[in-house]
């Protein structure tokens, strides 16, 4: 059941493709993914594009991928030190069989550009949002988005 879904609605769905999004299955495992997502508008990633790696278990879709940024990012929700792990609700608790892992993708673009500060596991980006330093953090998440994810120029 896990191969044909991951087949019938990715594989099949890069036919539409997004253009903010751009998922490819590992070519020697299909519970393997990376994704390249670009980054919203109007926002300190706006530019840039970052990599996730999905894993995706044996019961998907009934438990959700792990999913974590492979590009350096300042984000609250994003642990910025150890593994880029991603706090998103429907990664956790509020998963459900219907979303795929390009919605997962789309709901991580908009966890980007609406960080929820309130449950940081990036700390130093959590508290200059709850403090009310929008500027600080802006500067800090467009300086990190230069340096890991855009293109070098020269």
């Amino acid at each position: 059941m896990t191969r044909a879904r991951l087949f019938r609605t990715e594989v099949q769905r890069e036919k539409v493709a997004d253009p903010d999004i751009q998922l490819v299955c590992d070519e020697t495992n299909i519970f393997k993914w990376t994704a390249l997502i670009k980054g919203p508008s109007e926002t300190p990633y706006e530019g840039g594009v970052f990599q996730l790696a999905f894993a995706v278990p044996e019961p998907y879709p009934l438990q959700p991928p792990q999913v974590r940024f492979l590009t350096k990012i300042f984000h609250p929700n994003v642990h910025f030190k150890v593994n880029r792990e991603i706090c998103l609700d429907i990664l956790k608790n509020a998963w459900s069989p219907a979303w795929t892992l390009q919605s997962v993708c789309r709901a991580i673009i908009a966890l980007m550009a609406h960080p929820e500060a309130d449950s940081p596991l990036n700390c130093d980006s959590g508290n200059l949002l709850r403090s009310g330093d929008v500027r600080g953090f802006n500067s800090m998440a467009r300086m990190y988005t230069r340096l890991a994810a855009m293109p070098k120029k020269g």
